[in-house]
């Protein structure tokens, strides 16, 4: 499949145990929840099915453990016919995120690392030439997502999140940086080497990443939408794009829905502005079901 890889993601697959409850626990709190569910999920694996789903011939590098999880965690991309040669079976266990989610659909999110800890510079240069537009998040190590930009041979999708420390220039490389705007915010300090995080407006935040020298941002803004900026030339443009409208019962995975979406059109040689757009529209699909991969849209057909 290497000589047609469109998309390559290097990065996190875990297994998802979620707990659907009416509101989520305070500090110290006990809540009972309705029910569970054991899923795949994983940012970096998120946006692998994302990116497969939307018609990007896609690739998947990164680790799971020698356990039961593991099947768990790859089963749909598989089905979905990414490309898993790549992917390393390690000694540490299967990722692994505990997600709370309440009637309201918001939900909070603890991740095991297990495996994804192993993503590291060591084993990104093992695994050899990385082809197409390259995805990565921040659930593996950093040194893991440094060498794999250095190893890129096209665009960098970087959805730095969690936000974890990068050195400048591999921060410089995004094309596009895709963030929300708490992400925005702490990237954003970084750049500005500040002590605190700025309370700015997301299009003031925009305009100031982008004055650190970025080629493109999207900051995803929920049911307002997304802004996208980008470079031409000396000067760059700032829009925001609105939401579309749903109700949301789960936003688990909605992000790395767009993320992938946003690399499998830019991919297919979509403009980034009309990839937001149908990325937006990918993802508003996915908020009206629970879980993450297996809310994603298996049909392009309401797009």
């Amino acid at each position: 499949m290497k000589d047609n890889v469109q998309v390559t993601i290097v990065g996190s697959s875990n297994v998802d145990i979620t707990a659907l409850m009416n509101r989520l626990p305070g500090p110290g709190e006990t809540v009972l929840a309705d029910s569970y569910q054991l899923s795949p999920g994983g940012k970096g694996a998120n946006q692998a099915l994302a990116a497969a789903l939307a018609g990007a011939h896609t690739e998947f590098i990164g680790a799971v453990g020698n356990d039961s999880h593991a099947q768990v965690a790859l089963a749909q991309l598989e089905e979905a016919g990414v490309d898993l040669a790549r992917v390393a079976t390690v000694s540490e266990p299967t990722g692994v995120a505990i997600i709370q989610v309440d009637a309201a659909a918001e939900n909070s999110i603890a991740v095991v690392s297990g495996a994804n800890s192993t993503v590291t510079a060591e084993a990104v240069s093992a695994a050899g030439e990385l082809h197409g537009i390259l995805v990565l998040q921040g659930e593996i190590p950093a040194s893991g997502i440094t060498t794999a930009m250095d190893l890129a041979t096209d665009r960098v999708v970087l959805n730095l999140a969690p936000v974890i420390e990068l050195d400048r220039e591999y921060l410089l490389k995004a094309d596009p940086l895709v963030v929300n705007e708490h992400e925005a915010a702490l990237i954003l300090q970084q750049l500005d080497r500040s002590e605190s995080v700025s309370t700015e407006s997301e299009p003031v935040i925009a305009e100031k990443l982008m004055a650190h020298g970025l080629s493109s941002v999207l900051i995803t803004l929920g049911a307002n939408g997304c802004l996208v900026a980008q470079r031409h030339g000396e000067q760059h443009s700032l829009e925001q794009l609105p939401a579309v409208k749903v109700k949301a019962v789960d936003t688990t995975g909605a992000g790395d829905a767009f993320t992938g979406a946003v690399a499998a059109r830019l991919a297919q040689g979509d403009s980034l502005v009309q990839a937001a757009e149908f990325a937006g529209k990918f993802a508003a699909l996915t908020v009206q079901a629970h879980g993450a991969q297996a809310s994603y849209p298996r049909s392009l057909e309401n797009l």
